[in-house]
Protein backbone atom coordinates (compact mmCIF):
# COMPACT_ATOMS: atom_id res chain seq x y z
CA UNK A 1 0.00 0.00 0.00
CA UNK A 2 1.06 3.27 -0.71
CA UNK A 3 1.64 6.46 1.40
CA UNK A 4 -1.19 7.92 0.43
CA UNK A 5 -3.49 5.18 0.33
CA UNK A 6 -2.31 4.14 3.98
CA UNK A 7 -3.16 7.41 4.59
CA UNK A 8 -6.49 7.45 2.98
CA UNK A 9 -7.49 4.30 4.54
CA UNK A 10 -6.51 6.10 8.37
CA UNK A 11 -8.62 9.35 7.35
CA UNK A 12 -11.79 6.95 6.45
CA UNK A 13 -11.39 4.82 9.18
CA UNK A 14 -11.25 8.11 11.68
CA UNK A 15 -14.16 9.38 10.27
CA UNK A 16 -16.22 6.38 10.55
CA UNK A 17 -15.44 6.44 14.56
CA UNK A 18 -16.39 10.15 14.45
CA UNK A 19 -19.71 8.97 13.01
CA UNK A 20 -20.11 6.22 15.31
CA UNK A 21 -23.86 6.35 16.89
CA UNK A 22 -22.42 6.24 19.97
CA UNK A 23 -19.02 8.09 19.83
CA UNK A 24 -17.87 11.37 21.06
CA UNK A 25 -20.88 13.51 19.07
CA UNK A 26 -23.83 11.49 20.56
CA UNK A 27 -23.01 13.09 23.54
CA UNK A 28 -25.68 15.43 25.24
CA UNK A 29 -24.80 16.54 28.39
CA UNK A 30 -22.75 15.74 31.49
CA UNK A 31 -25.05 15.55 35.03
CA UNK A 32 -23.38 15.92 38.06
CA UNK A 33 -25.52 13.84 40.68
CA UNK A 34 -26.06 14.69 44.52
CA UNK A 35 -27.99 12.96 47.23
CA UNK A 36 -31.42 14.15 46.08
CA UNK A 37 -32.68 11.86 43.33
CA UNK A 38 -32.71 13.49 39.73
CA UNK A 39 -34.46 12.99 36.58
CA UNK A 40 -33.22 13.98 33.18
CA UNK A 41 -34.34 14.65 29.81
CA UNK A 42 -31.76 12.93 27.90
CA UNK A 43 -31.41 9.70 29.72
CA UNK A 44 -34.47 7.47 31.66
CA UNK A 45 -34.10 6.95 35.69
CA UNK A 46 -34.08 8.56 38.64
CA UNK A 47 -30.44 9.57 40.00
CA UNK A 48 -28.55 10.09 42.98
CA UNK A 49 -25.64 9.50 44.96
CA UNK A 50 -24.77 8.53 48.57
CA UNK A 51 -21.86 8.06 50.21
CA UNK A 52 -21.29 4.17 48.56
CA UNK A 53 -21.45 5.36 45.22
CA UNK A 54 -24.67 5.89 42.42
CA UNK A 55 -28.06 4.61 42.44
CA UNK A 56 -29.81 4.28 39.54
CA UNK A 57 -33.59 3.69 39.72
CA UNK A 58 -32.79 2.03 42.97
CA UNK A 59 -30.08 0.36 41.80
CA UNK A 60 -26.55 0.52 42.49
CA UNK A 61 -23.74 1.02 40.06
CA UNK A 62 -20.14 0.72 41.10
CA UNK A 63 -17.68 0.56 42.51
CA UNK A 64 -16.60 3.26 39.92
CA UNK A 65 -13.37 4.78 38.25
CA UNK A 66 -12.48 7.33 36.01
CA UNK A 67 -14.02 5.17 32.83
CA UNK A 68 -17.00 3.71 34.53
CA UNK A 69 -19.76 1.59 33.31
CA UNK A 70 -22.24 2.12 30.62
CA UNK A 71 -25.79 1.89 31.29
CA UNK A 72 -28.19 0.98 28.46
CA UNK A 73 -31.31 2.21 28.33
CA UNK A 74 -32.94 1.14 24.98
CA UNK A 75 -30.90 2.90 22.36
CA UNK A 76 -29.77 5.44 25.15
CA UNK A 77 -26.28 4.33 26.65
CA UNK A 78 -24.86 6.29 29.55
CA UNK A 79 -21.58 6.08 30.39
CA UNK A 80 -21.37 6.50 34.83
CA UNK A 81 -17.63 7.33 35.75
CA UNK A 82 -15.84 8.84 38.94
CA UNK A 83 -14.36 12.70 38.32
CA UNK A 84 -12.63 13.51 41.95
CA UNK A 85 -15.36 11.76 43.94
CA UNK A 86 -18.12 12.99 42.43
CA UNK A 87 -20.39 10.83 40.21
CA UNK A 88 -20.60 12.09 36.12
CA UNK A 89 -23.69 10.98 33.97
CA UNK A 90 -22.74 11.40 30.42
CA UNK A 91 -25.00 9.94 28.06
CA UNK A 92 -24.79 8.98 24.41
CA UNK A 93 -27.85 9.16 22.01
CA UNK A 94 -27.71 8.42 18.00
CA UNK A 95 -30.00 11.70 17.69
CA UNK A 96 -27.70 13.62 19.57
CA UNK A 97 -28.22 17.27 17.65
CA UNK A 98 -24.12 17.35 17.25
CA UNK A 99 -24.02 13.92 16.09
CA UNK A 100 -26.61 14.94 13.36
CA UNK A 101 -24.30 18.98 12.33
CA UNK A 102 -21.95 17.06 12.00
CA UNK A 103 -20.25 17.40 8.67
CA UNK A 104 -16.73 15.64 8.25
CA UNK A 105 -13.40 17.06 9.60
CA UNK A 106 -11.07 18.75 6.76
CA UNK A 107 -7.29 17.89 6.72
CA UNK A 108 -4.03 19.03 4.74
CA UNK A 109 -3.37 16.34 2.23
CA UNK A 110 -1.06 14.08 2.68
CA UNK A 111 2.76 14.73 2.53
CA UNK A 112 5.64 12.59 3.20
CA UNK A 113 7.22 15.63 4.25
CA UNK A 114 5.49 15.88 7.19
CA UNK A 115 7.02 12.39 8.57
CA UNK A 116 9.84 13.69 10.37
CA UNK A 117 12.38 11.34 11.88
CA UNK A 118 12.60 12.16 16.04
CA UNK A 119 14.41 10.33 18.85
CA UNK A 120 13.02 9.45 22.22
CA UNK A 121 15.11 10.67 24.83
CA UNK A 122 13.52 10.30 28.41
CA UNK A 123 10.46 11.71 28.25
CA UNK A 124 10.83 13.83 25.40
CA UNK A 125 10.62 13.31 21.60
CA UNK A 126 13.63 15.17 20.02
CA UNK A 127 14.11 16.50 16.14
CA UNK A 128 14.89 19.06 13.89
CA UNK A 129 13.22 21.35 11.50
CA UNK A 130 14.43 24.01 9.59
CA UNK A 131 17.95 24.02 11.39
CA UNK A 132 16.57 24.06 14.59
CA UNK A 133 15.41 21.52 17.18
CA UNK A 134 12.53 21.19 18.97
CA UNK A 135 11.14 18.94 21.43
CA UNK A 136 7.70 17.59 22.65
CA UNK A 137 7.12 15.89 25.73
CA UNK A 138 5.46 12.04 25.12
CA UNK A 139 3.66 9.84 27.05
CA UNK A 140 4.95 6.28 26.70
CA UNK A 141 1.23 4.31 26.28
CA UNK A 142 1.05 0.73 27.61
CA UNK A 143 1.69 -0.76 24.06
CA UNK A 144 5.01 1.15 23.77
CA UNK A 145 3.88 3.68 21.76
CA UNK A 146 4.30 7.44 22.02
CA UNK A 147 1.72 10.12 22.79
CA UNK A 148 1.74 13.69 21.90
CA UNK A 149 -0.65 16.74 22.71
CA UNK A 150 0.94 19.69 20.69
CA UNK A 151 -0.03 22.83 19.82
CA UNK A 152 1.45 24.86 16.71
CA UNK A 153 0.78 28.23 14.74
CA UNK A 154 -1.92 26.76 12.88
CA UNK A 155 -3.93 26.49 16.26
CA UNK A 156 -6.98 28.91 16.06
CA UNK A 157 -6.38 29.29 12.71
CA UNK A 158 -6.52 26.16 10.89
CA UNK A 159 -6.98 23.98 13.21
CA UNK A 160 -8.27 23.36 16.69
CA UNK A 161 -7.49 26.12 19.03
CA UNK A 162 -7.10 23.86 22.31
CA UNK A 163 -4.12 21.43 20.41
CA UNK A 164 -4.10 18.23 18.14
CA UNK A 165 -2.65 14.75 19.24
CA UNK A 166 -0.67 12.42 18.00
CA UNK A 167 0.63 8.50 18.19
CA UNK A 168 3.96 7.17 17.05
CA UNK A 169 5.06 3.42 17.04
CA UNK A 170 6.85 2.10 19.50
CA UNK A 171 10.98 3.55 19.17
CA UNK A 172 13.39 0.94 18.24
CA UNK A 173 16.22 0.17 20.84
CA UNK A 174 17.76 3.33 19.90
CA UNK A 175 14.87 5.75 20.79
CA UNK A 176 14.50 6.55 16.96
CA UNK A 177 10.96 7.05 15.97
CA UNK A 178 9.14 8.98 13.00
CA UNK A 179 6.35 11.29 13.83
CA UNK A 180 3.98 11.72 11.16
CA UNK A 181 2.26 14.86 11.46
CA UNK A 182 -0.15 13.43 8.70
CA UNK A 183 -1.83 11.98 11.19
CA UNK A 184 -2.34 14.78 13.83
CA UNK A 185 -6.31 14.59 15.07
CA UNK A 186 -8.63 16.25 17.12
CA UNK A 187 -9.22 15.42 20.59
CA UNK A 188 -12.24 14.64 21.55
CA UNK A 189 -13.19 18.44 23.19
CA UNK A 190 -12.88 19.50 19.29
CA UNK A 191 -16.21 17.62 18.78
CA UNK A 192 -18.25 18.41 22.11
CA UNK A 193 -18.72 20.49 25.34
CA UNK A 194 -18.95 17.29 27.24
CA UNK A 195 -15.39 15.83 26.91
CA UNK A 196 -12.78 16.31 29.74
CA UNK A 197 -9.69 16.50 28.05
CA UNK A 198 -6.21 17.38 29.23
CA UNK A 199 -4.19 20.00 28.12
CA UNK A 200 -0.77 19.77 26.35
CA UNK A 201 2.31 20.78 28.63
CA UNK A 202 3.93 24.39 28.09
CA UNK A 203 6.67 23.79 25.71
CA UNK A 204 4.26 21.71 23.31
CA UNK A 205 3.97 24.75 21.74
CA UNK A 206 5.86 24.54 18.34
CA UNK A 207 7.01 27.71 16.84
CA UNK A 208 6.23 27.19 13.20
CA UNK A 209 2.90 25.70 11.15
CA UNK A 210 2.34 22.05 11.19
CA UNK A 211 0.27 22.20 7.82
CA UNK A 212 -0.66 18.45 7.71
CA UNK A 213 -3.52 16.50 9.96
CA UNK A 214 -6.97 17.44 10.91
CA UNK A 215 -8.51 20.82 10.42
CA UNK A 216 -11.44 22.53 12.75
CA UNK A 217 -14.11 20.56 12.76
CA UNK A 218 -17.07 21.35 10.37
CA UNK A 219 -20.29 21.61 12.19
CA UNK A 220 -23.90 22.59 9.98
CA UNK A 221 -25.99 25.11 11.45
Amino acid sequence: MSFEQDWHAWRESREQRLRDPYGWLSITAIHWLTDEPQRFDDVPGEWRQDDDGPVVDGQRLGPLDEEGVTVTFGDVRAQVADRDGRTMVRPRRPDSPALGRYGGTPCYPPDPAWVVHARHDGDEVVFERDGAEHRLEAEVEEDGRLWILFRDATSGVTTYAAMRQLLTEVPDADGNVEIDFNRAYNMPCAYTDFATCPVPPAQNTLPFPVEAGEQIPRMDP
